[in-house]
């Protein structure tokens, strides 16, 4: 299974690379796939690559499903660790 998630595109390098926000960390990714894409734009990161840009508004709700997930994991860290132990 694949992961990709979004970023948005905070700084371009040469080379067809970029600076990206992943959620308040910064990653350098490769812009061979996206050519076109500029600061500001938001897009799709798996393994380093950009895959493609997504509309900020869809990059807006699937960060916030993925903040949902986490916290939902982090809550349920307690009950996993008790099972564990029993």
């Amino acid at each position: 299974m694949c992961l990709a998630i979004p970023a948005r595109v905070v700084e371009l390098l040469p080379g067809l690379r970029a600076i990206v926000n992943l959620s308040g960390v910064r990653k350098e990714v490769s812009l061979d796939l996206v050519a076109d894409a500029q600061v500001d734009d938001y897009v799709i990161i798996h393994v380093g690559y950009a895959l493609g840009k997504i509309d900020p508004e869809e990059a807006a709700r699937t960060m916030a499903l993925f903040a949902e997930l986490s916290e939902v994991q982090n809550a349920s860290q307690p009950i996993l660790n008790l099972v564990e132990l029993s």
